[in-house]
């Protein structure tokens, strides 16, 4: 199997190699897994990834998919339908995205290498042939997604991390902003 990664040049590259210091070991561990779990273990194919930056990432997705904004991961299957008992010998390209990446991640209270991971899994199933655009398409992909991600032991992307207990200190500043803001609105009402 043959997994060719590059990194944008120009800033991107520093960015990238700061971000995740040896991303290329990082993406060919999700790669091999994915096509583990999908492929027979004779298949020969191969694919390329390329890890830019979200200005590139907009041209794409723009160019491509009509959707003039950044993305995480586009997937560019080589071929339309494949049959995964035999893969063709290129099925295609993955690219990623720096800074949506990282963004969903620190929102998402997920550390970035796994997130990555999971993005990288889920644009090699795109290039298999799984979607997502309908509910029952989401429903056979998602779970093939966990199931790979719980092999490289990473936790189920789909389910949001429970956050930290909330201190005792938080919850009276909350309460706080909560009855200023009644008092607020109460006040306003009574001088209407």
């Amino acid at each position: 199997m043959s997994i060719d990664i590059r990194i944008a040049a120009g800033p991107a590259a520093a960015a990238w190699r700061k971000a995740l210091p040896n991303p290329a070991a990082t993406l060919r561990k999700a790669v091999r897994a994915a096509l583990r779990a999908e492929l027979p273990g004779t298949a020969e194919t191969a694919l390329s990834i390329l890890l830019t930056d979200d200005a590139e990432m907009q041209k794409l997705n723009a160019g491509w998919r009509a959707r003039d904004k950044p993305t995480n991961v586009l997937s560019f299957p080589a071929e339309a339908v494949i049959d995964p008992a035999r893969p063709p010998a290129y099925l295609g390209d993955i690219a990623l995205g720096l800074t949506t990446c990282r963004t969903e991640a620190k929102e998402q209270g997920k550390r970035f290498a796994d997130h990555l991971v999971h993005l990288t899994v889920h644009g090699v199933l795109h290039l298999i042939g799984y979607d997502h655009m309908t509910g029952a398409e989401a429903a056979a992909m998602e779970p093939r997604e966990v199931e790979i991600l719980r092999g490289l032991g990473i936790a189920d992307p789909y389910r949001l991390p429970v956050r930290k207990k909330t201190t005792k200190k938080a919850v009276k500043k909350t309460v706080k902003k909560t009855i200023a803001g009644k008092k607020a609105a109460a006040a306003r009402r009574r001088a209407a």
